[in-house]
Order: structure tokens, then C-alpha cells, then sequence
């Protein structure tokens, strides 16, 4: 293997990000320059435009756009309201409930939108005033709900799935989806527990009890809304219709919901929500697209060979090599989005956790719950950056409130990575995986 090639395709890629280039031209560039160092000009243009070209032609990729514009027609549609409410009547007798509020609403919100950064928005937006004028402290609150947010993208549907099925070659988005909800509920649930002990400390305030007539009310109010993931995940077990065509099956539910139900949308709002989802949906894919040029050329330079080679020769032991994995990761989170390290590290990491037996939904959801927790992380946390805004704090402010939570994400990664039936049980109940 020609170290050159590395320091060409990774010198490069990390020059241009340093210099503001948006990532998907910055992989495509570096991407460009190295299959050109064994290729001629021309034939490295038509090489990568190839790869960009047959990366997208999938068709489980048609899902991604369906799910996006299902998400911003409910982030439209006043879920998340009606979803705070039904939270409140779920948590709201815990100690310090207005932070399991937050996290319970993050879980049902995010699953339905697959956003992060639009549960934070929409969440933080309206529990932050609410913990604020009874007394909470803010960076707590806003350390809450940037821990929180995450969980939405273990929870199904998710479109990290969707694109972790893709570069993993052909990996069942059912079993993925299937596979995230108990380490979802896990990492929610380890984020209350912390937020339990917190407002024992400090003497959170406990709501009132609901009257059953509340209870009820809210309750019926917010089923419309979770019955989206029991439509789209039972039609998928039943084998009623496969992820893609949920996909669009999501975004007739929520529009109905939207317009008949909740009446919350008109029509004139309809242009500028498919106009979002068509911008989203066009860096997506064009990420994907970038990412595939890079993959053949990290395959092509034997990068993957070199790195099972480096981390074997530190340990054969699997749980030495995963914890090397999750540490770089990690690393790695604290400095690239979701996405872009998605795609560019799983075709490095997925073949060495095959060779250690792994199986393959058990690391998509490793990689997944580990990537998730590089988003509530300085300096690029996408899911900081938001949940700071909405609350009105400074990011210096909220790094020691965050420092607990991160703590039980790291336990919860760990648990998620060395007791592979936390991810897989449901797929064999369900599905025979």
C-alpha cells in the first residue's frame, strides 16, 4: 500500500474542510486527486463520476426523501406540542419532571421526524422558557435536551439506517430498525436516571398530578401521531410493504394527519415544506454520492486492509479491537457529522467486525448509538450548536452539565457493543433475523 495515496486522499480531504470547503466537495475533490495519482485526468473524472452515479442509483435510497418530507410535514403540523403533553402525563410525577419531559418528548418526536436538530429546535424550543420559570438551571436544561434529541435516530423510522444499509451492502433496513428501539429506550432512559439524580440534588420541582380527564385527553391526542411508527414498523414486520414504500406510505399519514386531523397545514404551506425537503434531500444524497467516489478510492489504496492490520497487530482480542473502534469513533464524532463519518468509516470498520464474527445490524447500531453521541459534542455538534441556541446559553456554559450525561452515553455505548441481543433480540423475534 502506497502511503502517499493516504496522505494525499486524508491531507487533502481535512485541508479543504479546514478551509470551509462544504464536506461533500471536500470528499469529492480529495477523492478526485487521489485516483489520480494512478490514473490519467480524464479516466479519474469518469471513474469517480461513475461512482457518484452508481451509489445513487438505489432504490432504498427513495426513502430517504419520503422520510424527510414526512418529517418536516410533522414538524409543520404541531406534533411536537401535542407530543410534550402526552410526555407531561408520562413523566410528570418523576423528580425534576420537566427534564424527563424533555427527554420522553425528544424520544417520540425525534423517531417521528429522523432529526436530531429538529427535535432539539422544536423540544428545546418549548420546554426550555417552561424549566426556566420553575427554576431550572439553564445549561442543565439545555445540557438535557442536546443529550436527549440523539435518541430520535436510534428509535426507527431513521434514515441513518437507510444510509448505513447502503454502504454496508445491503444490510435489512427492517432488522435496523427493529434493532435500534431497545438501545434507543436505553439511551433515553440513562439520561433520566442521570437527570433523577440531578434534581434530587438540587430540588427540581415535581408537577402536578394530571387528573384522569387530562390524562385521557392528552393521551388521545397524541396517538395520531405515535400511530405513524406503528403503521410504518408493523407494515414493515407484517411484510405488508418494505422500508422504501413506507417511506411514502409516511408521508400520506402525515399529511392526512396534518391537514384533516390536526388541521394545522394549509395549502399554501405546502410549496415551502417540499421545497425544504428537496434541499435536505439534495445534500443528502449528494453526501452519498461524494462518499462512494471516496470508498472506492480508500479500496483501491488498500486503506481498509491497513487499518484491520494496524488493530490487529495491537490485539486479536474482539473486545480490545471494538473499544479501539468505538475510541476512534468517538474521535472522530467530536469532529465530523453523522453522516459524512458514516460513510466514510463503516466500509473501514464494518470488514474488521465481520472478521471478528460481528454481525453487521449489531455494528450499524454501535456505530450509530457512538455517532450519536458525537453531536452533543464541541466543536461541531450539530445538536449543541441548536440546543444552546434554543436555550439562550453559551456553549462554554453548557460543557460541565453535559459532562454526566456523557458519561451514561458512554456506559450505554458500551453495553450496546458487548451484549450483542440489546440490539438484535428484536429482529429474531420478529423477523427470524
Amino acid at each position: 500500500m502506497d502511503w502517499q495515496v493516504i496522505i494525499v486522499l486524508f491531507g487533502t480531504f481535512f485541508v479543504f474542510l479546514g478551509l470551509g470547503v462544504p464536506i461533500s466537495f471536500s470528499i469529492a475533490i480529495s477523492s478526485l486527486l487521489t485516483i489520480m495519482l494512478s490514473l490519467p485526468f480524464d479516466s479519474a473524472i469518469a471513474v469517480i463520476s461513475q461512482k457518484m452515479a452508481s451509489g445513487l442509483d438505489s432504490f432504498s435510497l427513495l426513502a430517504i426523501p419520503f422520510f424527510i418530507l414526512a418529517g418536516n410535514i410533522m414538524n409543520q403540523g404541531g406534533i411536537a406540542l401535542r407530543l410534550i403533553n402526552f410526555a407531561k402525563v408520562l413523566g410528570g410525577r418523576l423528580p425534576g419532571s420537566l427534564a424527563h419531559v424533555n427527554v420522553l418528548a425528544n424520544m417520540m418526536f425525534g423517531s417521528i421526524s429522523g432529526s436530531a436538530v429538529a427535535s432539539a429546535a422544536a423540544v428545546g424550543g418549548t420546554m426550555s422558557p417552561l424549566q426556566e420559570k420553575e427554576g431550572y438551571d439553564k445549561a442543565y436544561s439545555a445540557a438535557v435536551n442536546i443529550t436527549s434529541c440523539p435518541t430520535g435516530l436510534l428509535i426507527p423510522p431513521s434514515n441513518t439506517f437507510i444510509v448505513y444499509s447502503l454502504i454496508s451492502g445491503g444490510t435489512s433496513i427492517g432488522a435496523l430498525f427493529l434493532a435500534g428501539y431497545i438501545p434507543g429506550l436505553i439511551m433515553g432512559l440513562g439520561l433520566m436516571l442521570v437527570a433523577a439524580i440531578i434534581a434530587r440534588k438540587r430540588g427540581y420541582p415535581v408537577s402536578a398530578k394530571p387528573t384522569p380527564k387530562m390524562v385521557l385527553l392528552k393521551t388521545l391526542d397524541a396517538l395520531p401521531s405515535l400511530g405513524l411508527i406503528v403503521v410504518i414498523i408493523g407494515g414493515i414486520i407484517g411484510g405488508i410493504f418494505t422500508a422504501t414504500e413506507a417511506s411514502a406510505i409516511a408521508v400520506v399519514y402525515t399529511l392526512i394527519l396534518s391537514f384533516a386531523i390536526y388541521r394545522e397545514i394549509s395549502l399554501k404551506q405546502l410549496p415551502a415544506i417540499i421545497l425544504e425537503s428537496v434541499v435536505t434531500t439534495s445534500i443528502v444524497l449528494l453526501l452519498v454520492g461524494a462518499s462512494m467516489g471516496m470508498s472506492w478510492a480508500m479500496a483501491n489504496a488498500g486503506i481498509p486492509y491497513m487499518v484491520s492490520d494496524a488493530l490487529m497487530a495491537v490485539s486479536d482480542n474482539p473486545i480490545i479491537v471494538l473499544l479501539l473502534i468505538n475510541l476512534i469513533l468517538l474521535v472522530v464524532g467530536i469532529f465530523m457529522d453523522m453522516t459524512p463519518a458514516l460513510l466514510i468509516f463503516t466500509p473501514i470498520f464494518l470488514p474488521i467486525a465481520l472478521d471478528l464474527g460481528m454481525d453487521p445490524v449489531h455494528f450499524g447500531i454501535m456505530m450509530t448509538f457512538n455517532l450519536c453521541i458525537g453531536i452533543c459534542t464541541p466543536p461541531v455538534g450539530s445538536a449543541l450548536f441548536v440546543g444552546c441556541s434554543v436555550a439562550k446559553v453559551k456553549i462554554d456554559k453548557v460543557i460541565k452539565p453535559l459532562l454526566p450525561f456523557y458519561a451514561v452515553l458512554i456506559l450505554a455505548l458500551a453495553l450496546v457493543t458487548y451484549v450483542p441481543q440489546v440490539s438484535l433480540l428484536l429482529p429474531q423475534l420478529f423477523l427470524g433475523y
